[in-house]
């Protein structure tokens, strides 16, 4: 079973070296009404989201919390930041305004929440909870309202990726033992496990045109970045080199 501590650490991890995705789409975050880069620093002692201009100047710390402030991400719109902090004693998403103001806590629960990832047309975000005692997919509206339990399963599912049109959600799963790359529609209906194969199979990330997935494996003894259709075909590896190779991200 993989180990939650190590989940999510591998998840912040990747959302701070992805923190430019529109809801981890595959592309990349839109431009905004300002042209501004938000990103994550510690250099005020504990990991805060700022913003800059997109030249380096104006950095700005937006959330002024002793607590542990990760995992940003654009609304598609570029007016809203979502993220996550332990500031009330567990992982909870909040959404802030591109300036700081307007914080809002949108799950308040007491089990961890993790990883915000917003539909293209930023109507709702998707995350992993560990609420019903497992980490499982679950979606709720912009606003925090109607979350929804997508998977359902006893396993470990976790880090949705909305395709680009936000009619499918793809995510890994240990469900089958090990971790692999499974795929339903945005209702959680339609279930497909587009991997098969002993080796750990994570991190999915959509083409833009949401024909293809690149993610990173383990099956050939280190971690390589594959592609494969959306439909599970044409496995492709991409990488070949004895170091380990993570965070696939498409051009636009």
């Amino acid at each position: 079973m993989l180990n939650h501590s190590k989940l999510f650490t591998a998840a912040i991890a990747f959302t701070l070296l992805s923190a430019m995705l529109a809801g981890c789409d595959g592309t990349t975050s839109p431009p905004t009404s300002t042209g501004k880069i938000v990103f994550c620093s510690d250099r005020d002692g504990n990991f805060e989201i700022y913003v800059m201009d997109a030249d380096g100047s104006n950095q700005t710390n937006l959330t002024n919390n002793p607590a542990y402030d990760v995992g940003q991400v654009w609304s598609p719109d570029g007016n809203r930041i979502a993220f996550v902090s332990d500031r009330d004693g567990n992982g909870e998403i909040y959404v802030i305004d591109a300036d700081g103001s307007n914080l809002t806590n949108l799950t308040n629960n007491p089990a961890d929440d993790f990883l915000p990832v917003w539909s293209p047309d930023g109507s709702r975000i998707a995350f992993y909870s560990h609420r019903d005692g497992n980490d499982e997919i679950y979606v709720m509206d912009a606003d925090g309202s109607k979350p929804t339990n997508l998977t359902n399963n006893p396993a470990c599912d976790a880090l949705p990726a909305w395709s680009p049109d936000g009619s499918r959600i793809a995510f890994f799963s240990t469900r089958d033992g090990n971790v692999e790359i499974y795929v339903m529609d945005a209702d959680g209906s339609n279930l497909t496990k587009l991997t098969n194969n002993p080796a750990r199979d994570a991190f999915p990330v959509w083409s833009p045109d949401g024909n293809r997935i690149a993610f990173v494996s383990d099956r050939d003894g280190n971690d390589e970045i594959y592609v494969i259709d959306a439909d599970g075909s044409n496995l492709t590896r991409l990488t070949d080199n004895p170091a380990d190779d993570y965070s696939p991200v498409w051009s636009p």
